[in-house]
């Protein structure tokens, strides 16, 4: 009983807490305060995900151009890559901007925009009221992260006492902001222009903790020493967290310094930048610019630059990377921490982050979707993450004058359909499920999908539950365009010119498809190569991480290599023969484009230790390769001659796939009129034990090798359907329709391609067979898969 008193007296102190937090920013907007927070930022606060705030003075007065907005962007992408929200802070004609867009950014980092100001706390009623542009210091960055709620902040270095500050009065104001934000700061110290001593004094008596991070010592900027001692010293992430969700606990309104050293291999250089350091505050002294105030940081760091001839610019750069790194780790770690229940009332709708841009007034949140039942939706066995977009046609007439088409508006047809990869891979599902005769529902498919709150956007809502599909995965984004492309065909069908409006998949949160994943519960989960490498990283490792196997359809060319980062973080943390992507389903040439790319920097994959040691497992022995080199003499067709699969050894296709198994364990490849070849590794458990016992069968154009632990490796081609010229109708859809076919197959049996080559043979036969009346088709996806 006591406990339990304890703990709702502990629950409702942090709930009063975090209600005062989110009423400040509140009370800012409703005042009519210009403050404009990004939607991904609001998002992410409403649902306590990770959020690192960063500062604009760097960008605006720290570094050259375009030195400047390409570290900015880079430190953006760490902070992503360590599964937190950047919201970088800046001051954009008179509105404060609680996370840029990329043009936003841009525009801040612009040299010749000359009318930034840097501004400290001092400045900001002036550079507001007069609508200026603002880039923003450490102490202007506390106040608006604070504000907003978000509890981790990285930066390069913390401002503090000046030399000879004990005379002039000369101290930074981020010291005593720091007293007063209750955000973790991350930095590489305190700038080695100052009096390092003094400024440890004076956080000490403002009651901020000072931490190093990894180090007794507290770090100086550009050296990892600086001849003082820390009073407290962490190891990890989850301890800077543990440090800040104490404060707030306990109500204190101060935030913390998390100090991190610079990377050791800049440690070299760290005694010739100082050495410059202390030559530039020499004649800082001299031409009087140590007593102009503000001017007097950047015109130093820019001297120590051109004294070490660029070298303090890359330990700069290398400096605040590596707080950007820290930073994440720390804000995802307070996230769990606050997720896990240590502080479950953070997120009670009572207490629900709420500001709506730029409006005055505030509404109840809408996370940026729909959501009209709040209760947790029926379940699916299939979850697919991908594009949905609307596919406007204009086709002139066969008789129309093609020399006025670029000068005014000539006769034709224009008509729309519904298309996107992910959405016609999730059609072809439902309509053969639907048909299935073992009866299983096409209502086991959700596709989880970013649409417009536009016209385009009901419209995609509509006609998907017209097609008796699940709507509900279909998520509407507020101030967001529906993924649409506009073609312009000539009279005889070729393409003119044409606009693919397709950013809204671009921008689409991983968070929000692992929100939808996690309510879903599916037993398999696809995803198309139109997702965000960092999308896809939030599918992909919480997949793996709940063995959940995933199927990716590469989708093009270009996309194909964004599956590559995830591949990389999961091959480098854990070792372990079930690769990280169970299925994919690229084409000749973005087989050979994953292979090249996995195999270069910055990826190396293939001289990864864990590769090398899957391969080995493989054991493929020289009659393997016979075999291989034997089945590269057949015909790619059983109907007369067209061709061998000599492709498969002259071209490297066999090496290739190979070399990827390590990464995806089953590789569908579509070869085009060549067919469909599967490569994939069984695993040594029971599943496999079928294959285990096949062996090579030319005559069924398949060759089976034998692991030293039980697993096989399969090679099996299938030659492609005859389909006579004039029957072809529309190619655009047909690999689609073939993905969805298999992830059918998936569905009804999860172990299709392990339990037997007759098994293996039916799936992709059908597959074969739904792609066939999509080429036959006028539609993304043939209406007769419901007839099958």
């Amino acid at each position: 009983m006591l406990g339990q008193r304890i703990l709702s007296t502990r629950r409702h102190v942090t709930t009063q807490l975090w209600q005062r937090r989110l009423h400040s920013l509140r009370t800012t907007i409703a005042a009519g305060a210009p403050v404009d927070v990004h939607p991904e930022v609001q998002e992410a606060l409403v649902k306590n995900r990770p959020v690192v705030a960063l500062e604009t003075t760097i960008v605006t007065h720290g570094m050259p151009q375009p030195t400047n907005l390409e570290t900015a962007r880079a430190v953006e992408g760490i902070v992503r890559t360590q599964g937190a929200i950047p919201a970088t802070i800046g001051i954009i004609r008179g509105r404060v901007k609680i996370g840029l867009e990329p043009s936003e950014l841009e525009y801040l980092a612009d040299a010749q925009n000359t009318s930034v100001v840097k501004t400290s706390r001092r400045d900001l009623g002036p550079v507001i009221a007069l609508s200026r542009n603002g880039g923003t210091t450490c102490s202007t960055t506390l106040i608006f992260a604070a504000m907003a709620g978000i509890k981790v902040f990285a930066t390069g270095g913390l401002g503090g006492v000046h030399r000879g500050g004990e005379r002039s009065m000369d101290v930074s104001a981020d010291l005593p902001e720091l007293s007063r934000c209750p955000v973790g700061l991350v930095s590489a110290g305190v700038k080695s222009i100052l009096d390092i001593g003094r400024t440890l004094e004076y956080l000490e008596t403002l009651g901020v903790p000072v931490v190093s991070y990894g180090t007794d010592d507290f770090p100086a900027f550009y050296s990892r020493q600086s001849g003082f001692k820390s009073p407290w010293r962490i190891d990890e992430p989850q301890s800077a967290a543990r440090i800040l969700h104490t404060q707030h606990q306990l109500g204190l309104a101060n935030g913390a310094i998390f100090a991190v050293p610079i990377p050791e291999e800049y440690e070299a250089a760290g005694a010739e930048l100082q050495a410059a350091v202390e030559l530039a505050l020499e004649e800082a002294e001299e031409n009087g610019v140590n007593r102009r105030g503000k001017e007097a940081t950047p015109w130093l760091l820019k001297r120590v630059g051109e004294l070490t001839a660029g070298k303090s610019l890359a330990s700069n750069i290398a400096l605040i990377k590596n707080t950007a790194r820290i930073g994440g780790q720390i804000a995802v770690a307070y996230s769990h921490l606050v997720k896990n229940g240590v502080d479950e009332t953070a997120t009670s709708s009572s207490s629900g982050f709420t500001p709506v841009t730029p409006s005055k007034t505030l509404a109840e949140p809408t996370s940026s979707h729909i959501s009209p039942d709040k209760s947790t939706p029926p379940s699916a066995e299939l979850v697919i993450v991908g594009c949905a977009a609307v596919d406007v046609t204009s086709q002139a007439q066969a008789t129309s004058d093609a020399t006025l088409a670029g000068q005014s508006t000539i006769p034709g047809a224009v008509t729309t359909s519904l298309g996107g990869v992910g959405r016609n891979i999730a059609e072809a599902a439902h309509r053969i499920l639907s048909a299935s005769p073992q009866q299983t529902s096409g209502k086991s498919i959700v596709l989880v999908s970013p649409v417009g709150k536009d016209f385009f956007g009901r419209l995609l809502a509509e006609q998907t539950e017209r097609l008796g599909m699940r709507s509900d995965g279909l998520q509407h984004v507020e101030s967001a365009r529906s993924a649409v492309c506009n073609m312009v065909l000539d009279g005889k069908g070729d393409l003119v010119s044409g606009v693919a409006d397709m950013g809204i998949i671009q921008s689409f949160a991983g968070e929000n498809a692992l929100d939808a994943i996690r309510n879903y519960r599916p037993s398999l989960v696809a995803m198309d190569g139109n997702l965000s490498p960092v999308a896809m990283q939030r599918v992909v490792e919480y997949c793996y991480a709940n063995n959940c196997p995933v199927f990716f359809e590469p989708t093009s060319l270009a996309k194909s290599e964004r599956i590559l980062p995830v591949i990389s973080s999961i091959f480098s943390k854990a070792f372990s023969h079930r690769p990280p992507i169970s299925y994919v389903s690229p084409n000749l040439l973005e087989l050979s484009r994953l292979y090249q790319a996995a195999s270069s920097e910055p990826y190396e994959l293939t001289a990864h230790a864990n590769w090398w040691s899957a391969i080995d497992s493989m054991f493929l022995s020289s009659e393997f390769r016979m075999d291989l080199e034997h089945l590269a003499r057949r015909s790619t067709s059983d109907q007369g001659s067209s061709g061998t699969l000599g492709f498969l050894v002259e071209n490297g296709v066999a090496q290739m796939g190979i070399n990827l198994l390590p990464f995806f364990q089953h590789i569908v490849l579509k070869c085009g009129n060549r067919g469909v070849l599967v490569i994939f590794r069984t695993s040594p458990n029971a599943n496999g034990r079928a294959w285990a016992q096949e062996r090579t069968n030319l005559k069924e154009r398949q060759v089976v090798a034998r692991g030293k632990d039980g697993s096989a490796v399969i090679f099996k081609h299938y030659p492609a359907t005859v389909v006579a010229e004039a029957e072809l109708v529309n190619v655009t859809g047909a690999g689609d329709t073939l993905v969805g076919s298999l992830l059918a197959s998936l569905v009804e049996n999860p172990k299709v391609f392990e339990e037997s080559s007759l098994a293996l043979d039916r799936a992709i036969r059908r597959a074969q067979a739904a792609a066939v009346l999509t080429l036959k088709s006028p539609y993304a996806v043939s209406p007769q898969l419901s007839d099958q």
